[in-house]
């Protein structure tokens, strides 16, 4: 379990700091590289499944580990991000292509940091209540 806990921790920060990596250098590498265009990662539809992969897979990992560790201020930390990023999504047309980007980037550094602390956490002896310490 614990192993498997470690995994959905790292994957969905790799998965948050991808959304973050995403919206800051994609325009820029589309200018460098126009061939990129090809691929169209600019549809709104990458988007869309970068968080149906990002909310059940952060909802997981941080509740595994909050059930480990008792610091559930992380998990409303995480959830905090994930509703910055569903805000993005359901907003689009709404708040304007600037405010999503910035709701994005927002939303997908919170729940890095949120897993990033309870990998931490649950790496931590004295602060973690699990039967495997």
């Amino acid at each position: 379990m614990k192993l498997e806990h470690y995994f959905f921790d790292k994957m969905a920060i790799s998965l948050s700091l991808l959304c973050v990596l995403h919206c800051l250098a994609l325009p820029l590498l589309l200018v460098f590289l126009p061939s990129l265009v090809a691929l169209q990662l600019d549809n709104e539809a990458f988007h869309l499944w970068m968080v149906v992969s990002v909310i059940p897979t952060s909802l997981y990992a941080l509740t595994m580990g909050c059930n480990q560790h008792k610091h559930y201020r992380l998990l409303a930390f995480g959830m905090t991000g994930l509703c910055f990023l569903l805000l993005a999504i359901l907003g689009e047309g709404i708040i304007g292509e600037l405010w999503e980007k910035i709701l994005t980037v927002f939303g997908s550094v919170c729940i890095a940091y949120g897993h990033f602390r309870n990998f931490r956490l649950c790496q931590q002896h004295t602060d973690c209540f699990c039967s495997e310490h």
